[in-house]
């Protein structure tokens, strides 16, 4: 018993000396991680926001905050982007241009925008879109919600409350991307105005008249400025919000409801 014990010291004296190591032998003694963390961080493509790090369903990722990158300064952008943010600062839209955005499949926008106003109309919290969706909201935005506003309550916008820009999910039920997937599309919750009303667009009551004419006004006007208007009344998923967006569809349907 004595020798088993003097050879095992001996052996780990050895292995001291001439710096060999479980480590680094290639044995079944490498380390392993307790958890398979899957790709290393070098991987993870450019864009990519924190939700892509979380196991979870990637059209889902709405509830895991997002971290935008502002656009490196070397970035050229292609001719329409171009003019499509002189278009923001003529409708003077506050925005920052933000690093392209890329979480998988067909989620992403090549040349995002977050804006955070419209003309002295805050955006709460601030939108990140595409430039062309950008510039839709802010048209309907000075062009229809703030004169409507005025006209029945005789008060400028404040700020509207958005509950959804960029967002990398599925339509519910249907399997196919949303079109906030693509940054294309945006959802209205409220309108705050300056006179410290603050209008929910979810239906209103039977007797509250001003705020059902404005609402309807808006949306209705919204066709105008979107391929698709829907709201409170179409179904269930959209009972307590509008929602915009541009989806491109043949020979220039519009779904406005």
């Amino acid at each position: 018993m004595r020798r088993l014990v003097r050879l095992s010291s001996g052996i780990a004296i050895f292995a001291a000396i001439t710096g060999l190591s479980a480590c680094n032998t290639g044995s079944v003694l490498d380390l392993q991680p307790a958890v398979d963390v899957g790709t290393q961080t070098s991987a993870v493509q450019a864009g990519v926001g924190m939700q892509a790090l979380v196991p979870s369903n990637p059209y889902l990722t709405a509830a895991y905050p997002r971290f935008d990158r502002p656009m490196p300064q070397s970035t050229q952008l292609p001719q329409e982007e171009v003019e499509c943010r002189k278009e923001l600062k003529r409708l003077r839209v506050a925005y920052t241009d933000l690093a392209p955005i890329n979480d998988g499949g067909q989620c992403g926008i090549d040349h995002p925008v977050k804006v955070t106003a419209i003309g002295g109309v805050e955006m709460k919290p601030a939108a990140t879109l595409t430039c062309a969706m950008a510039a839709s909201f802010a048209s309907w935005t000075r062009n229809e919600l703030t004169p409507a506003a005025r006209w029945r309550y005789l008060s400028s916008v404040k700020s509207i409350r958005q509950g959804s820009s960029y967002s990398c999910r599925k339509i519910r039920g249907e399997g196919v991307l949303s079109e906030h997937g693509k940054g294309n599309a945006l959802d209205v919750m409220a309108i705050e105005l300056n006179n410290g009303k603050l209008i929910d667009v979810r239906k209103p009551g039977l007797f509250a008249f001003r705020e059902r004419g404005l609402l309807n006004t808006v949306r209705a006007d919204g066709c105008s400025y979107f391929t698709t208007v829907l709201g409170p009344g179409y179904n269930y998923d959209h009972r307590d919000h509008f929602h915009f967006d541009i989806k491109n569809r043949r020979n220039g349907y519009r779904a406005c409801r």
